[in-house]
C-alpha cells in the first residue's frame, strides 16, 4: 500500500469501525440487525504470454500488447490476495419501510494504485423504501450475468459498471422497475491527433446525469431483464486556435440479459450489449470518442463521434455433484473504429474460460481455471492472444449480531 492510499484506508476502516460500534450499542433501542461478512482468497497462477503489468492477475483484452513485446517477455507466475473483501450490512425498522446500508470494500488496487494490494472501494450504498443512493452496480449493468469463476475481471462482453447515483424503483419483487440518476463520464481516443496543441485545450464537459431504467421478469425458469441507458457527452475548446473543436454526442445503450433454469444441474447465463458510446460501462472496453476526419470543413476538420459497440456472452453453469461445479463459456465484443484513430487501436476482444470447482463445505471453496483472452487491432493486421491457469482458495466468513 503506498503512502496515498494508506490514510484512505485507514479513515474508511475507521468509519467500518465506528458503524459496528454504533449499531452494536443500538441494536437493543432500534431492532438494528448488522451483518458483518468477507472473504479471505488467495490466487496463484501462471500466464503463458503477456498483458500490462498493472493487471498481472486478470485477463483484460484491452491491456495485451498493442505491439510485439510492448510489455516485456512471455510466462510470468503471479500470486495475490487482492480478492479478499470485507462487508458490512445493516436493516434497521423504520415507519417509512426498512432502511438498509452497504459497505464494502475489496483490496484490488485501481487507478493509480491498479497494481497494488491496497483500498478498493466497492458499496456505499443506503436504501429506504422505493429509493436508494450511493455507489452501486449500474442499472445498466446486470450483475447476475456473471459466471461462478475464479478470475476476478471476467468475461469482456458484459456491461460491469459500479456508479454513484439516485434510484427510484417503483416494483420490487417478481417484477423489478427501476430509474436513475448516474455520475455522468467518458473516455476519448484523440488518434493520430493526439500530439496536436490544438486538442491540448478540449476540456470535457458533463451538465446532466447519465439516465438509466432496468425491468426484470423472475419466474420458475430463470429471469429475462432488459436495461437501457442515455448519456450527453460533451467537450469544450477553450483555445484560442483558428479551429472550434468543441462538440457533443449522445450515448445511448440497451442490455439484453438472462438466466435459464435448463435443469437442476445447469443453468445458462446470456447477455448481449449495443449501443454507442458506452464504452466505459462494459467490463473491458476501449474509449467512448474517437476523432473522425472531415477535411472538407475549414473550421472543424476534424471532430468527435460516439463509437459503436457490440458485445455478447454466453457461459453455463453445471454442478457436477454438490461438491462439484463447473462453469464454462465464451464472450466477446466489437468496437466499430473512427478513421481518425491509431491503426493500433483496440478493435475486437474475446474472452474464454473453464474451471472446476470444489466446495467440501459451505464457505469454503478451491478451484482451478483456464482462461484465454484474444486482441485485434484497428488497421494495422496486430492480433495477440494470451493463456493463463489459475488456482485459488477462498475462505468466506459471516455474522449476525
Amino acid at each position: 500500500m503506498n503512502n496515498t492510499s494508506r490514510p484512505i484506508f485507514t479513515f474508511c476502516l475507521s468509519i467500518v469501525f465506528a458503524l459496528i460500534v454504533f449499531q452494536i450499542n443500538a441494536q437493543e433501542e432500534n431492532k438494528t440487525r448488522l451483518l458483518i461478512s468477507g472473504q479471505v482468497m488467495t490466487d496463484a497462477g501462471y500466464n503463458f504470454n503477456q498483458i500490462n503489468p498493472d493487471y498481472f492477475d486478470v485477463m483484460r483484452p484491452t491491456q495485451l500488447p498493442a505491439y510485439k513485446n510492448e510489455y516485456g517477455s512471455d510466462g510470468n507466475v503471479f500470486f495475490g490476495v487482492r480478492q479478499s473483501l470485507f462487508r458490512v450490512q445493516s436493516f434497521t425498522p423504520t415507519k417509512y419501510g426498512e432502511l438498509m446500508i452497504h459497505f464494502a470494500f475489496d483490496l484490488f488496487g485501481s487507478g493509480e494504485n491498479a497494481d497494488e494490494t491496497t483500498f478498493h472501494l466497492l458499496y456505499a450504498w443506503a436504501e429506504l423504501g422505493m429509493f436508494g443512493a450511493g455507489r452501486n452496480w449500474s442499472l445498466f449493468s446486470d450483475v447476475d450475468g456473471f459466471p461462478n469463476m475464479l478470475e476476478y475481471w471476467g468475461p469482456v462482453g458484459l456491461s460491469l459498471c459500479k456508479n454513484v447515483q439516485l434510484r427510484f424503483m417503483p416494483l420490487r419483487g417478481d417484477d423489478y422497475l427501476a430509474f436513475a440518476l448516474e455520475q455522468p463520464g467518458a473516455s476519448a481516443d484523440e488518434g493520430v491527433y493526439g500530439d496536436r496543441i490544438e486538442l491540448s485545450d478540449v476540456k470535457p464537459r458533463f451538465n446532466i446525469p447519465d439516465f438509466a431504467a432496468e425491468y426484470r421478469m423472475t419466474r420458475h425458469w430463470g429471469y429475462a431483464e432488459i436495461a437501457a441507458v442515455l448519456r450527453k457527452i460533451e467537450w469544450v475548446d477553450q483555445g484560442n486556435e483558428p479551429y472550434d473543436l468543441s462538440g457533443k454526442v449522445w450515448g445511448w445503450g440497451f442490455n439484453l440479459s438472462s438466466n435459464l433454469n435448463l435443469n437442476e444441474n445447469n443453468v445458462l447465463l446470456l447477455q448481449t450489449v449495443g449501443g454507442k458510446g458506452i464504452q466505459n460501462l462494459m467490463n473491458d472496453a476501449p474509449t467512448d470518442i474517437g476523432i473522425k476526419n472531415d477535411f472538407s470543413n475549414t473550421l472543424r476538420p476534424i471532430k468527435g463521434v460516439a463509437l459503436p459497440l457490440y458485445s455478447y456472452s454466453c457461459y453455463i453453469n453445471h454442478h457436477w455433484n454438490k461438491k462439484w461445479s463447473t462453469d464454462a463459456g465464451y464472450s466477446a465484443i466489437h468496437t466499430q473504429n473512427s478513421d481518425g484513430q491509431k491503426p493500433e487501436a483496440f478493435r475486437n476482444g474475446r474472452y474464454a474460460s473453464a474451471n472446476l470447482l470444489y466446495t467440501p463445505l459451505s464457505n469454503v471453496m478451491a478451484g482451478i481455471e483456464l482462461q484465454w483472452i484474444d486482441r485485434e487491432n484497428h488497421s494495422d493486421g496486430w492480433n495477440t492472444s494470451a493463456t493463463k491457469v489459475q488456482l485459488s482458495f477462498r475462505y468466506r466468513f459471516s455474522q449476525r449480531l
